[in-house]
């Protein structure tokens, strides 16, 4: 199989790319001075959306969302209709800033309106800025008591699950796939365990490392189960992690951040070296508002 992104291939497995571009923002920040630029597609971007969403953010930091299918020239602007710079591609953003820039061009871009350029392409800085400098109201993502286990327990999501998946779809020999796809299951069958007993990951409310685990979850079934070849179970059928997720997604105004549509229309469509017929599967059926049951469960083990 040809790989997907070349020079982030390795003896047959996928080594991601370091973000380019990342300043940080104090805060708090008056309204329209900085621009996100996402994909709804993109787990990557979905937390900063969440996270934009939680802490009131609307009104203080614009959205664009660039059209999920994805060809040889990158994130496009639908009719070129990016409001802030007129933008056709995201990439004359990074052009922008970096005139010389040679990497991958991704999303999520947190973009200064003034001085017209992108501050930062990681959404590990944009996701933590949102939630501690930019003056938002909303849920402690990353409260004070609990952030060497949030730092700990992300890197770990990261590691297993976030990129996990992408180590297995995304691999272009057997070894690497087969080591990849044990990897990760191992690490679900963990997280399984862990969230039998208590309802989130680590406090009394979601943190960020929820919300961090969340955006891979709501993909599993519908993506990367059938389409990344992670099929030795599906999310609906491990109890805790399938309650945990629905439990997460009726959070108010989470639903309003997961379009599924976009979602498989991006990796079923664009990932033609994975799936070279471009069909987009019609399901699965999920019915991710039935009750979930956690209310029952202590938020913490003492």
């Amino acid at each position: 199989m040809r790989a997907q992104f070349p020079a982030e291939q390795a003896q047959g497995q996928f080594k991601r790319q370091v973000d380019a571009f990342r300043e940080w923002v104090g805060g708090p920040v008056e309204p329209g001075h900085y621009h996100l630029y996402v994909s709804w597609a993109c787990p990557w971007a979905h937390r900063t959306i969440i996270t934009r969403q939680l802490m009131g953010l609307a009104d203080v930091v614009g959205m664009t969302a660039v059209d999920p299918v994805r060809d040889e020239r990158g994130w496009a602007f639908p009719h070129c209709g990016d409001p802030i710079n007129g933008f056709c591609f995201l990439s004359e953003a990074y052009r922008c800033t970096d005139p010389d820039y040679g990497g991958r061009v991704t999303v999520p871009v947190l973009w200064d309106t003034q001085t017209r350029r992108i501050v930062s392409n990681s959404d590990d800085d944009v996701m933590r800025m949102f939630a501690t400098t930019f003056g938002g109201h909303g849920p402690d993502l990353y409260p004070e008591a609990h952030r060497a286990e949030i730092d700990s327990r992300n890197a770990w999501l990261y590691e297993r699950i976030n990129d996990g998946v992408y180590r297995a779809g995304f691999a272009t020999t057997q070894e690497a796939y087969e080591e990849a796809a044990w990897r990760l299951f191992e690490a679900l069958d963990e997280l399984e365990r862990h969230l039998a007993a208590r309802r989130y990951l680590i406090a009394d409310h979601p943190v960020e490392s929820d919300w961090r685990l969340f955006v891979t979850l709501i993909r599993f079934d519908a993506v990367y189960h059938g389409h990344f070849k992670c099929n030795v179970r599906r999310i609906v059928d491990y109890p805790a992690l399938w309650g945990y997720l629905r439990d997460l997604y009726q959070v108010p105004g989470i639903a309003d951040t997961v379009k599924f549509d976009e979602i498989k229309r991006h990796y079923y469509y664009t990932h033609d070296e994975i799936n070279p017929t471009r069909i987009v599967p019609i399901g699965p059926a999920l019915d991710l508002c039935g009750p979930h049951g956690r209310e029952r469960l202590a938020p913490i083990l003492g």
